[in-house]
């Protein structure tokens, strides 16, 4: 692999510019006015901000509308009536998952991202047929981006008969996590949709990670019972619970039970910070050394037309909706999409640091703050010291 050596970026905590240079796909040295080895490709950072490579930890990539005609939406409210409508559209339309992912992926690097983990709805009616579909995307742009799996029975588990069997073929097939979907209020049977997940987890040697929108006290008795498998079956470090809303809506004691029990299981978060719902509080988790992560959720689908891949958005919104305006707070929300991410999903070799696998980004922004409320379109996007974006497209 031919060395590239990124002349003139800032880095958030140094000052003035500095040389990047790359080899074997990992940052070998960061500091002034580096000598351009023999062979290598020059690649001009022009004094722009570089930060690591955006990673989207909790996508649906397997059904985004991305590029497909416009969907008029009128998509209902309760979940229940917004699944069907998302299964009676598959019914009534040709629907290529592989074509889909690819095209929201491609999407996703463009702005800046390196790692997405995406759920991938598996039931009855598709059967295998999304996690197929995104594993084949996953393997052609396994050079560009790295995707992460998770097997999800968004038309629930329980219910349906066979789908458990086919989650098990998708673990089978390589999904790196069992998903889940509100065990009591979806599932209507907590205990046993839990010990399903969690019992699929420990056959197969894989992660959990289990949408939670039950809300108060009901998604916070969830909690608990995810809790209690997680250090029972000694799966610490491997379980992430997605959106719970249920976390920013109990009372404050009840809510610091929760977060130690949490930090004792060392279960993740992660949040879309949705402006209709209650989200997880985040500074609160952090400070109990709880990881916490954020993701762009569905992208143009049959829930909602809203998204377009960009994870700077995504921080945006985050800052929105937790109401944070210093400086400082904001770069909160840019962890989030950042080392909160890395964190989240076992990365050992991410950041901007020598050792690192080389994934960042060169922005024109003049701090951090200024990327997230005010995100720049023109992007440069390394993965593993390849250059796989510029200019907000996608080279590959």
């Amino acid at each position: 692999m031919v060395a590239t050596l990124i002349r003139q970026v800032r880095l958030a905590a140094q000052q003035g510019s500095q040389d990047v240079l790359i080899e074997q796909g990992r940052i070998v040295r960061i500091e002034p006015n580096i000598s351009l080895p023999h062979g290598a490709i020059l690649q001009e950072g022009h004094h722009r901000l570089a930060l690591p490579g955006f990673i989207d930890g909790h996508a649906h990539i397997d059904k985004s509308l991305w590029g497909m005609d416009w969907y008029e939406n009128q998509v209902p409210r309760e979940l229940p009536a917004i699944i069907e409508n998302e299964r009676h559209f598959r019914r009534q339309h040709e629907f290529d998952a592989q074509q889909q992912s690819e095209r929201i992926t491609r999407q996703a690097i463009s702005k800046g991202t390196t790692h997405i983990r995406t759920h991938i709805d598996v039931d009855t009616e598709i059967g295998l047929q999304h996690m197929e579909g995104v594993l084949a995307t996953k393997a052609k742009l396994a050079k560009q981006i790295y995707i992460e799996t998770v097997c999800f029975p968004q038309s629930g588990l329980l219910g349906r008969p066979g789908t458990r069997a086919l989650m098990e073929e998708a673990l089978k097939l390589g999904a790196d996590y069992v998903g889940g979907i509100d065990p009591s209020s979806f599932e209507r049977d907590p205990v046993a949709h839990i010990d399903a997940v969690f019992d699929m987890a420990v056959k197969y040697g894989k992660g959990v990670d289990l949408h939670l929108h039950e809300a108060g006290e009901l998604g916070a008795f969830s909690v608990e019972l995810i809790i209690e498998r997680t250090l029972a079956l000694g799966l610490q470090g491997k379980v992430t619970i997605s959106h719970a809303f249920c976390l920013g809506e109990i009372d404050p004691a009840y809510q610091d039970r929760l977060i130690d029990g949490l930090a004792r299981a060392d279960i993740a978060i992660a949040t879309t910070a949705p402006a209709n719902r209650n989200v997880p509080p985040y500074e609160k988790l952090r400070a109990a050394g709880i990881k916490v992560t954020a993701g762009n959720d569905g992208i143009r689908d049959t829930w909602s037309p809203y998204g377009n891949g960009d994870m700077l958005q995504r921080a945006m919104l985050m800052g929105l909706k937790y109401r944070w305006r210093q400086d400082k707070e904001l770069e909160q929300a840019l962890h989030a999409i950042t080392r909160g991410g890395a964190d989240v999903m076992g990365l050992t070799d991410y950041g901007l640091a020598v050792g690192c696998q080389a994934d960042l980004v060169l922005l024109d922004a003049r701090t951090l703050a200024e990327a997230i409320v005010e995100p720049p379109q023109a992007r440069t996007v390394f993965k593993a010291g390849t250059l796989v974006a510029d200019q907000g497209e996608c080279l590959f």
